[in-house]
């Protein structure tokens, strides 16, 4: 007698959009399509990150305005900041101390910066650390640019969060829900770009801006900008560079990268000693990150920064 498996029905493409469209608002639903490919693009899901990148043509048709670009460019620096200051150091390091209000605060203004909650982040950087550049590191360049750079987290097994890498953070419902419905920010800040720009039209001509100029400005290309300069710090950071320490990954301090991202692209030095909140070792190598830290830390609003011991520091190849 003979035996024959059969394999189960590939969901329809209504069955994954629905799905998708669920995800969308709630990451933590619970509905399975039956895909066996973890690690393959989930097409679907990734509608709005797409659509996020096409909507930065508008400018063709909403113009520019001064007013415009300097919401765009500091709401990349406010953002970019939660991102490298909290989401980073904080979140995933723990380089520093701060209150409940401030971490809940941060939290809030990194979700603005449509990289998922804090719980996501921190959990994939910090098994990031764990297994840099390996075969069961998602992000390493090692598996290619577009990998390292965007493809890892448009996978399902890039969109999950390991709530076991982060007991830390799990214990705290507000993070808990904001990971949960991070999308919810993000509409909120463009929403309110949207309602400021028709006031400003109204109120303030001379502004030359208008609802739509600040919606495209302000929030999709000032977020797409920030997006990929904080992800070249997976693609670009392993690759191009120098390495003033031995570590066992292929991490490098390139100075454009950590101008645009604040002081990230100092990662070499990162990488020798995580649990730093100053990424710049030399008194030359501007970290903006953390010199807004040490600001924030004279206000009495965060505390305990870490920085490197004098003996790692001095252990770098450069020594030897």
């Amino acid at each position: 007698m003979t035996s024959t498996s059969i394999e189960p029905a590939k969901p329809s493409f209504f069955r994954r959009g629905l799905v998708a469209f669920v995800r969308w608002f709630d990451t933590s639903a619970n509905v399975e399509t039956g895909e066996a490919d973890p690690d393959a693009i989930d097409w679907l899901r990734v509608i709005p990150f797409i659509a996020m990148h096409l909507a930065c043509l508008a400018v063709i048709w909403v113009g520019f305005s001064w007013f415009a670009l300097w919401i765009a460019l500091s709401l990349y620096a406010i953002r970019m900041f939660a991102i490298t200051g909290f989401y980073h150091r904080y979140f995933s390091h723990k380089a520093f101390r701060t209150s409940r209000p401030m971490q809940f605060l941060f939290a809030l203004v990194g979700a603005a910066s449509v990289q998922r909650g804090p719980l996501w982040w921190a959990a994939h950087h910090r098994h990031h650390h764990r297994h840099a550049d390996t075969e069961q590191d998602m992000h390493s360049p090692r598996h290619g640019f577009f990998r390292s750079h965007m493809g890892w987290f448009l996978t399902k097994r890039g969109f999950a969060t390991n709530l076991a890498n982060i007991p830390d953070l799990a214990k705290f419902p507000e993070l808990r829900y904001l990971d949960r419905f991070d999308i919810v920010v993000p509409i909120l800040l463009a929403i309110g770009l949207y309602v400021l720009g028709n006031i400003l039209e109204a109120m303030a001509p001379q502004l030359h801006t208008n609802g739509l100029q600040l919606l495209i400005w302000g929030f999709f290309i000032s977020t797409i900008v920030l997006f990929h300069a904080t992800v070249t710090i997976n693609s670009l950071a392993h690759r191009w560079g120098t390495r003033r320490y031995k570590t066992n990954d292929d991490s490098r301090n390139n100075a454009f990268l950590a101008l645009i991202t604040f002081g990230e692209g100092w990662h070499n030095n990162h990488h020798h000693f995580p649990g730093s909140a100053s990424q710049g070792f030399k008194w030359w190598e501007l970290d903006m990150t953390y010199l807004a830290l040490k600001t924030l830390s004279l206000l009495g609003l965060v505390w305990d920064l870490k920085v490197v011991p004098p003996q790692l520091k001095r252990n770098s190849i450069e020594a030897s």
